[in-house]
């Protein structure tokens, strides 16, 4: 009667008890289970992997602006925000010699305000603001035919900085000297903005 009831007893503390190492083991993975992985930071591309059009018709390599930083904005010509041209070009003469440019891309995509040709966008550049900052040839800056450089800016899978959709004419996206994104500047917003001036002499 004795020995069965040691029997007993054994079975019952074998079968209740696990081995310190099990429990460690147990521990190990419950902790791994539950751990969360940060979040990747994204790369940022660069802009300069892009040759456009200028406003002539001639190719515009963007990496020839390699050590520059960039304010480039869709520009239309029947826009209440159109005379920013004047303080585009304003900007433009006080910085391009710091480097520091400007790209402008006639765009149509709001209220049909730019209608006219590359050739008529240039005269009424050069005649009513005297624009002398790179003008590229009219593009789209959103929908189905958006631009493969406004692609970039407004996607964060490629800018590696942010979302962001082009709200109206005169939205400016500043680039860094490596062709990085770095700010996005609504329309309202001036060219000559405290902001966007002390990013540039920064």
């Amino acid at each position: 009667m004795r020995i069965l009831f040691l029997l007993l007893v054994l079975c019952a503390v074998s079968c209740t008890s696990k081995p310190k190492e099990k429990v460690k083991e147990t521990a190990k993975t419950e902790v791994a289970a539950t751990k969360t992985t940060p979040e990747k930071t994204m790369k940022k591309g660069s802009i300069h992997q892009f040759t456009v059009k200028d406003i002539a018709g001639n190719d515009f390599k963007l990496a020839n602006l390699k050590g520059k930083k960039v304010m480039f904005v869709n520009t239309a010509s029947e826009c209440g925000l159109t005379p920013q041209y004047e303080q585009l070009q304003e900007v433009y003469e006080t910085f391009k010699d710091k480097d520091f440019t400007i790209v402008g891309f006639p765009a149509n995509n709001f209220g049909a305000q730019e209608p006219g040709s590359d050739q008529q966008i240039a005269k009424f550049c050069k005649a009513n603001y005297g624009v002398t900052f790179p003008m590229m040839s009219k593009i789209s800056v959103k929908g189905s035919d958006m631009h493969e450089v406004y692609q970039f800016l407004t996607q964060k899978s490629q800018n590696g900085l942010e979302d962001s959709d082009v709200a109206w004419n005169f939205q400016k996206y500043l680039v860094n000297a490596n062709g990085e994104l770095e700010k996005v500047i609504s329309p309202q917003t001036l060219p000559n903005d405290e902001a966007v001036i002390t990013w540039i002499e920064k």
